[in-house]
């Protein structure tokens, strides 16, 4: 597959990865974009790597971790526009505690929150977040208990 190809079939699910990690839809495109250059740069070495798709999602989640493009503090994130509508059964309460929890969510360390993200979203176990993230997996398994653990703080405040 050639660079273009890889952009034109992946470049969604890069972009859904870097906003879930970010909150911020331009902040994603500016996350995307970067390692998608960084991609292009390398792209003989990525193309002939085992998983091409993984070794890009580890240059989004770099990037996103490095923090070059850190967005306000007084920043909100939004919920995601591409996880699926909430069922007409909820209520005011389930919308406001899940606007809390992407509030938490987007509160935790960048780490702690690339882990939960890759674990939820992108369905990775621990061996695979530990290699997007260079880490071990105790490193990843002890990110995760810290992030949940502050989620369900704020869970409880709701």
């Amino acid at each position: 597959m050639d660079f273009h190809e890889y952009v034109v079939t992946r470049r969604q699910p890069l972009l859904r990865l870097a906003y879930l990690l970010t909150g911020d839809a331009h902040l994603a495109e500016d996350v995307v974009q970067t390692a998608l250059l960084r991609a292009f740069r390398q792209w003989r070495r990525v193309s002939r790597a085992d998983q091409p798709d993984a070794y890009v999602r580890r240059m989004v989640v770099n990037v996103y971790i490095d923090g070059k493009r850190r967005r306000s503090s007084t920043e909100a994130p939004t919920a995601p526009a591409d996880l699926p509508a909430p069922a007409q059964h909820d209520h005011t309460d389930a919308q406001a505690e899940r606007s809390v929890m992407w509030t938490a969510l987007a509160g935790l360390p960048r780490v702690q929150r690339a882990v939960l993200v890759l674990r939820f979203y992108e369905d990775l176990d621990d061996a695979r977040i530990a290699e997007v993230l260079g880490s071990t997996p105790s490193t990843v398994r002890s990110n995760a208990s810290r992030a949940l653990a502050t989620l369900r703080k704020e869970r409880t405040r709701v």
